[in-house]
C-alpha cells in the first residue's frame, strides 16, 4: 500500500518508489500546470512552512485529492479579495458598502479622500491657514509702489523683516489695525498694520501713487487743479481702503505742498467733502520726528551719533540724532538738532530743469542746496569721517533709486533695497552714473522709470549738498518713512503693543491649563 502526503502545491505526492507510473505522470503534470499558473515552483526550502500552514486543513478526504484543484481554489480567493470564501448577510452588505471615516485618508476611497480635501482649509506654502475671503488678508506680495513708481512690497518699520519688523506669527483678523496716510508734495501713500511684537507690526494693505501734488506751485504759489484732481481719485482709492477694514485708529497727514500752498485748507475741505477723510497738516518738526521714528530700527547698536535726512517733493527734513549709553525705545528722543529746508526734488527740478541737466546746472543746484544748510547752525560732530560710530541714514526715492541702480536690479525690489549699505565711493559713483545718462537713458531704467526721470538728479544734488556737510564713510537706505513712524508713534501712545502682550499671556495660560 502506497503512503502519500499532502503538497501543497501539486496535490497528491507518490512517495514510494513503486508508485505506478500513471499517478508519477499525474504529478508531474500537476507540477508543471502549477508552474505555468503560478509562474514559478515553490523552492525546497520553503515547504516545510507551507506543510506546516496546511497542517490547519481538514484531512483529505480518502483516495486523495484531484491535482490542481486547491491551488485553483486559493487562487480565486485572491483575485476576488477573500470575499468569495464568506458570504455576508443581505441586512449587513450595505453597511459594509459605506467608507470607514476613521480610517486614515489613503485608507478610505479616493473619491472619498478628494471630497474631504477639497473642504479643507487652504493653506499657504508655510503651512499656515490662509485667510478666509471675507476677513482681512495681509499686504500682498507686491502692493502699489515704491518712491520710484515701481511696484514694491511694502512692510514696515520694525516688523518681521529687519524693514518693519512683520511678525511671522499667524494672522489674526480681529486685532486692531492701524492706519497711516502720508499726502506729500509728489506721493499718496497709505499703509495699514497691525500690532505684533513689541516695536513691530504687520503690514495688513498699503497703497502709494505718484500724483504731483505740488506741480507748479514754485512758479504760482497755488496747488493747480490738475494736481489736485489727481491727489482726489488717489484718495479715493485710500478711503475705499480704509472703509473695508476695522480700524481702531488712524492718523492722515498733509505736507509741505499743503503748507505752502495759498490754497491748501481750501483743497483739504475738498477732500473732505468728497472723499470722507479728514487730513491735517503737520509741522516740520513734526514731520522730521516721523521721519526719525519710521527708521528708528536701521540704526545699529553701536552708532553714536547719526545725521538722518528725508528729501521729499517739496521739503527736505534733516535731523542730527546723538546717542547714549541710556538710549530711549524712540529714537526722536535722542534728536539734539534738526532743520527744513525749503526745496525737494520737484521745486527744485522746476527751478533748474530736471530733463537736461549737465554738470553745471547740477552743482548749481548743489550750491542752492549749500545756502541753505549754512543757516543751520549745528554744532560740528567730532571727525566723523573717520568714525564707523557715525554713518548717515537716508529716507527718500532718491537713495533708494541709487541703491536700485547700484545693484543693477531689473525691478525695483524694497526688501533688497531697504537696509542696504553704501560706501561713499559708491554713492558718488552711482551720483556720476546718473549724471552721464540723458533723460531717455534715466527714463529707461527700471529702477527709475519716466516718472522720476526728471526728479532724480535734483534728489542727487540735495544729497551731494549733505554728504559735503557730514561727510561719512557709509550711508544706509531705507525705503520707509512718515507712515511707518505715524504707526509706531500710534501703537505706541495706545499701549498696542502692551496689550498683545497681555492676550499672548493670557492664551499662553489657557493652553497651559487644557494641556
Amino acid at each position: 500500500m502506497e503512503k502519500t502526503v499532502i503538497d501543497p502545491g501539486n496535490g497528491v505526492k507518490p512517495s514510494e518508489p513503486g508508485a505506478s507510473v500513471a499517478e508519477k505522470g499525474k504529478a508531474k503534470r500537476s507540477r508543471r500546470g502549477k508552474g505555468k499558473r503560478g509562474g514559478k515552483n515553490r523552492s525546497a526550502s520553503a515547504l516545510p512552512q507551507l506543510l506546516v500552514a496546511d497542517s490547519r486543513q481538514e484531512p483529505p478526504p480518502p483516495g486523495g485529492i484531484e491535482p490542481g484543484a486547491e491551488p485553483r481554489k486559493r487562487k480565486r480567493r485572491r483575485r476576488s479579495g477573500g470575499q468569495g470564501a464568506q458570504k455576508t448577510p443581505p441586512g449587513i452588505a450595505a453597511e459594509a458598502q459605506k467608507p470607514d471615516l476613521s480610517a486614515r485618508p489613503e485608507q478610505q476611497p479616493s473619491s472619498k479622500r478628494k471630497t474631504r480635501n477639497r473642504k479643507r482649509p487652504h493653506r499657504d506654502p508655510q503651512g499656515r491657514p490662509l485667510v478666509p475671503s471675507h476677513a482681512p488678508r495681509p499686504a500682498a506680495k507686491q502692493n502699489g509702489q515704491g518712491a520710484n513708481g515701481a511696484a514694491v512690497v511694502v512692510e514696515p518699520a520694525g516688523f518681521a523683516h529687519s524693514r518693519h519688523g512683520a511678525g511671522r506669527e499667524a494672522f489674526e483678523p480681529s486685532s486692531d489695525m492701524y492706519a497711516a496716510l502720508d499726502l506729500g508734495t509728489n506721493n499718496c501713500r497709505l499703509l495699514i498694520a497691525q500690532p505684533t511684537r513689541p516695536g513691530q507690526f504687520r503690514v495688513v494693505d498699503a497703497f502709494s501713487r505718484i500724483v504731483r501734488l505740488g506741480e507748479g506751485l514754485v512758479s504760482t504759489g497755488r496747488l493747480s487743479d490738475d494736481a489736485m484732481d489727481r491727489a482726489v481719485e488717489a484718495l479715493k482709492v485710500c478711503a475705499a481702503k480704509l472703509a473695508g477694514r476695522p480700524i481702531r485708529r488712524m492718523r492722515l497727514i498733509a505736507t509741505e505742498a499743503c503748507r505752502a500752498a495759498a490754497n491748501g485748507e481750501e483743497f483739504l475741505a475738498r477732500v473732505t467733502r468728497e472723499t470722507g477723510l479728514d487730513l491735517e497738516i503737520i509741522s516740520r518738526e513734526t514731520e522730521a520726528r516721523l521721519a526719525v521714528s519710521g527708521c528708528s530700527s536701521l540704526v545699529g547698536r553701536e552708532a553714536r551719533s547719526v545725521v538722518l535726512f528725508d528729501i521729499g517733493g517739496g521739503s527736505s527734513e534733516i535731523a542730527v540724532i546723538r546717542l547714549n549709553e541710556n538710549r530711549s525705545n524712540r529714537l526722536a528722543n535722542h534728536i539734539t538738532h534738526w532743520t527744513s529746508l525749503p526745496v525737494g526734488v520737484v521745486t527744485l527740478s522746476e527751478r533748474h530743469g530736471g530733463r537736461d541737466v549737465t554738470p553745471a546746472i547740477f552743482e548749481a543746484m548743489v550750491t542752492e542746496v549749500e545756502g541753505l544748510l549754512d543757516a543751520f547752525h549745528c554744532p560740528p560732530l567730532s571727525d566723523q569721517s573717520t568714525l564707523d560710530d557715525f554713518h548717515l541714514i537716508g529716507t527718500s526715492g532718491t537713495v533708494t533709486t541709487l541703491a536700485g541702480v547700484h545693484l543693477d536690479l531689473p525691478r525695483y525690489d524694497r526688501r533688497k533695497v531697504d537696509g542696504l549699505w553704501l560706501s561713499d565711493a559708491e554713492v558718488t559713483a552711482m551720483q556720476t552714473k546718473l549724471l552721464a545718462w540723458d533723460f531717455a537713458g534715466r527714463a529707461a531704467n527700471a529702477c527709475i522709470g519716466p516718472d522720476r526721470a526728471d526728479l532724480v538728479l535734483a534728489g542727487c544734488a540735495i544729497l551731494e549738498a549733505i554728504r559735503r556737510r557730514w561727510p561719512a564713510r557709509r550711508m544706509r537706505v531705507a525705503d520707509r518713512g512718515l507712515r511707518e513712524g505715524l504707526l509706531t508713534d500710534m501703537m505706541a501712545d495706545d499701549g498696542a503693543w502692551r496689550r498683545n502682550k497681555i492676550r499672548r499671556a493670557q492664551t499662553q495660560g489657557k493652553t497651559e491649563r487644557k494641556g
